[in-house]
């Protein structure tokens, strides 16, 4: 057992080991994965430091890496998402080094990030870019000992690709997130699912007849806009690109102004990627009861430091992860039930005295800091891209330019059949005749 680590409490690891192994019956991808890296040792000699959300399914990655013959440390992407016993189990079951405790402060985030970052790494493994960035700007010197590295989400790519474009960065990345069978399973059907998983634990909320603003039509949007749909609400859609906009609105459902939902909404949910989405002029306009949730990477998605201010003090949790803010003077003029459900029938709400709004899980990841992520079956895949990319990366006739590279087709489709196989799905093969008429131009009608 590894004795370099920062864990809550090593006593929570045999809890963490059955979760560990639930997680594991549904990733057979992974798994098969697996047991050829034991066999093969693609990883010999490699150093790897992931800052991922430490989960079940995670776990399941970090010994993947591990049978192939890396040393791995880990540390935490999110200081709610880490799952203490997950952490526990890693360290006292399966000997991995991991830094990380649910609920740290930034400064403990940044220690353990610099942690994994001690070990020299010849290979990173980040989630939203935290320790590329945090090795480039304070540990320069060892980027050069790094072979290359991978990226599992939307954030971390888009900082990765400012990175390239400002020619800051210093070893080759490659943007699983943006892998076929990552972008679409996961982001769209992992986060459709987990997000509102998240918001149902926390508030006990009934979703069917609400209606709920989704921020952001990517892919992650998407899944969350058709779950809610799914489940009962009436959804709106907001977005800043006319492209993906035209796409909700042929989707079925209704494309506003956050100006206009604001007014609307009774449950909000973030998931674009940037800054105040929702901010002070909304937050004034909101119904009494208002429930906000980001589903994207970091917490800055939700102006939280206007809403306190406006706020003025009055705020407390209500339920575990769930904060109530109470506005004096800001009841605003919003239709929406939202969890108070003191809107009147057919009416626009009493603009007099105090409204209340609420958070779920500080802003954060709300499918992490209030549920359980995404589904293993889910993460199978996502994380069968990263240990395919890691071997194929480490590999000694593959030289990478220090640029963001994506996903080589062959380990997609490789990721994609495995699973098929998995399933028990078989699917069609091309004859000989279609493959010659799909190389041909000169045969027509």
């Amino acid at each position: 057992m590894t004795e370099e680590y920062d864990v809550k409490d090593l006593s929570l690891a045999r809890l963490g080991k059955q979760r560990i192994e639930w997680a594991d019956a549904n990733m057979p991808v992974l798994a098969s994965i697996r047991q050829r890296f034991a066999v093969v040792r693609p990883l010999e000699g490699a150093r790897v430091a992931a800052c991922l959300h430490i989960t079940t399914e995670t776990a399941n990655l970090l010994r993947t890496l591990s049978a192939g013959g890396a040393e791995v440390v880990a540390c935490a992407s999110n200081p709610l998402s880490t799952q203490d016993d997950v952490a526990a189990s890693l360290v006292q079951d399966y000997g991995i080094a991991v830094y990380a405790v649910r609920g740290e402060d930034e400064a403990l985030y940044y220690k353990h990030i610099d942690a994994c970052i001690d070990t020299r790494p010849t290979l990173t493994m980040d989630d939203g870019c935290d320790l590329v960035s945090r090795l480039h700007r304070e540990r320069p010197e060892l980027a050069a000992g790094v072979t290359a590295g991978t990226e599992e989400t939307t954030t971390g790519v888009i900082r990765l690709r400012a990175m390239e474009s400002a020619g800051a960065l210093r070893y080759p990345i490659i943007a699983v997130n943006d892998a076929y069978t990552k972008h679409l399973f996961d982001n769209r059907y992992g986060t459709g699912q987990s997000t509102l998983d998240g918001i149902i634990r926390a508030t006990n909320v009934l979703l069917a007849g609400k209606k709920i603003v989704v921020a952001g039509y990517g892919n992650c949007g998407r899944g969350v806009a058709s779950r809610s749909k799914g489940m009962g609400a009436q959804v709106i859609v907001c977005e800043v690109d006319p492209l993906r906009s035209l796409e909700a609105v042929m989707d079925g459902f209704r494309v506003e102004t956050m100006e206009q939902a604001a007014r609307e909404g009774d449950i909000f949910i973030t998931v674009t990627g940037d800054r105040d989405v929702l901010r002070e002029e909304h937050f004034a306009v909101m119904a009494d009861g208002a429930i906000l949730a980001n589903s994207g990477h970091f917490d800055i998605e939700i102006d939280l430091k206007a809403l306190a201010k406006m706020a003025g003090g009055n705020r407390r949790e209500v339920r575990p992860g769930v904060e109530e803010f109470q506005l004096e003077g800001f009841s605003g003029t919003g239709t929406g039930t939202g969890l108070a459900g003191h809107s009147d029938a057919g009416g626009e709400m009493d603009t007099t005295g105090t409204k209340r709004i609420y958070v779920i899980a500080e802003g954060r990841l709300v499918n992490l800091g209030a549920a359980e992520g995404h589904p293993a079956a889910v993460m199978d895949m996502s994380f069968a891209n990263q240990a395919l990319c890691s071997e194929w990366a480490l590999s000694p006739e593959v030289h990478l330019e220090r640029k963001v590279h994506p996903v080589p087709t062959h380990i997609d489709e490789q990721v994609a059949r495995l699973k098929l196989d998995s399933l028990g799905v078989e699917i069609d093969t091309l004859t000989n005749a279609q493959i010659e008429y799909l190389r041909s131009w000169n045969i027509g009608t």
